[in-house]
C-alpha cells in the first residue's frame, strides 16, 4: 500500500507554505488578506520575534509580571508582524522581475494583487511600526525614544537592502550581513532597550552574532541562484557556485557561534558558554546530513532542524549576558 499523500494532502501542505510565504507554494489563492498575509511571510517572524526574547534576558531587567509580559509582546508585535512583514512587502515589490523567473507563483509575478494595493499595505505596515515603537518608549518611560530610532534604522536598512539605487542584497556579503543583523541584532537591541540600557558592549556582540546570521542568510539565496544569475545579483551561490557557498554559509554560522562561546568564557560564564558550545555539535550533524549534501535540495529541511540549535544558543547566550550583568 503506498504511503504518498493523497492529492487533497499535498494541496494543503502547498497551500500552507503559500500561506507561511515558504518555497514550493502553491498559486490559485484568491482571498486577498491571505494574499496580503502571504507577502508578509509569517514563517521569516519567528527570528525576530526569538530576538526580543533575546534581548530581554540580556537586559538583566525582565521581570516576571503582567505589565513586562505585555511589553515584551507588543516589542513582538512590533518586530514580527510589523516590521518583518514590511520589509518582506517591500523586498517582494522591488524583487517582482527575479520573482517572476524564481517564484511566479508570488502574488505580485503572478497578478494575485495589484502594485497599488502592496504599496498600500507597505505605508499602512511601516506607519503602524512607527506607532507601536513611539508607544512603548512612552510605556517604558524613556528619555530619548529608543525604540522608534531602532525602528526608524530597520526600515532604512530594510529599504537599501531591497530597494535601488543601493539595493545591498546585490552585494552577497554586505547583503547578507545587513539580513543577518536585521535578524539578530535590531530585535535583540529592541528587547535589550525596552528592559534595559542599550550599551556598546551588546551593540558590537550581537553585530559579531550576525555574522552567524549571514551564514543563515545565504542558505535563503540557493532558491534564487537562476534570476539572481540573469538579472546580476551578486548572490554567493552565484559568485562561488553552490557547493562553495553552502561550505562558506556554515563555517559562518559555526565559526561566529562558537566565538561568542569563547567570548562568555572569558567573562567567567562557563555553564552557559559549555552549553552554547556543545548546541553547535547536532547543528554541524544536520549541515553535514542535509544542507551540504544537496543544499538546492535539502535548504528548508536544515533550516528546520539545524537551526533550532543555533537560535537557542542566542538565547543561552542573552541569559549569560543578563546574568553577568553586561
Amino acid at each position: 500500500m503506498s504511503n504518498s499523500p493523497t492529492p487533497t494532502e499535498s494541496d494543503n501542505s502547498a497551500k500552507t507554505r503559500q500561506l507561511l510565504g515558504m518555497k514550493g507554494a502553491s498559486s490559485g489563492e484568491t482571498s486577498i488578506w491571505k494574499i496580503r498575509l502571504q507577502l508578509m511571510k509569517p514563517i521569516t517572524w519567528i527570528p525576530l520575534i526569538w530576538g526580543v526574547v533575546c534581548g530581554a534576558a540580556s537586559s538583566g531587567g525582565y521581570i516576571w509580571s503582567l505589565e513586562d509580559l505585555l511589553k515584551a509582546l507588543t516589542c513582538m508585535l512590533l518586530s514580527g508582524p510589523l516590521m518583518t512583514g514590511y520589509t518582506q512587502t517591500l523586498n517582494d515589490y522591488y524583487d517582482r522581475e527575479i520573482d517572476a523567473i524564481n517564484e511566479p507563483y508570488r502574488p505580485i509575478p503572478s497578478g494575485a494583487i495589484s502594485t497599488k494595493q502592496v504599496i498600500t499595505q507597505i505605508i499602512l505596515l511601516l506607519l503602524g511600526g512607527l506607532g507601536i515603537a513611539y508607544l512603548l518608549d512612552l510605556w517604558s518611560a524613556h528619555e530619548t525614544p529608543i525604540m522608534l530610532y531602532l525602528t526608524l534604522g530597520g526600515t532604512f536598512i530594510a529599504y537599501i537592502y531591497s530597494a535601488p539605487p543601493l539595493k545591498l542584497k546585490q552585494n552577497g556579503w554586505l547583503g547578507n550581513y545587513a539580513l543577518g543583523a536585521s535578524y539578530i541584532a535590531l530585535p535583540w537591541w529592541a528587547g535589550h532597550a525596552l528592559f534595559g540600557e542599550l550599551n556598546w558592549t551588546i551593540v558590537t556582540l550581537t553585530l559579531f552574532y550576525s555574522l552567524a546570521g549571514l551564514g543563515i542568510a545565504v542558505v535563503n539565496d540557493f532558491k534564487s541562484v537562476e534570476g539572481d544569475s540573469q538579472l546580476g545579483l551578486k548572490s554567493l551561490p552565484v559568485m562561488f557556485g553552490i557547493q562553495t557557498a553552502a561550505w562558506i554559509c556554515v563555517v559562518m554560522i559555526d565559526l561566529f557561534q562558537a566565538g561568542i562561546g569563547l567570548y562568555l568564557i572569558s567573562i567567567g560564564q562557563n555553564l552557559y558558554a559549555t552549553i552554547v558550545l556543545l548546541l553547535i555539535i547536532p547543528q554541524i550533524t544536520f549541515q553535514d546530513m542535509y544542507f551540504l549534501r544537496d543544499p538546492l535540495k535539502n535548504d528548508v529541511k536544515y533550516q528546520a532542524s539545524a537551526q533550532p540549535f543555533l537560535v537557542l544558543g542566542m538565547l543561552v547566550a542573552g541569559l549569560a549576558l543578563g546574568h553577568a550583568g553586561i
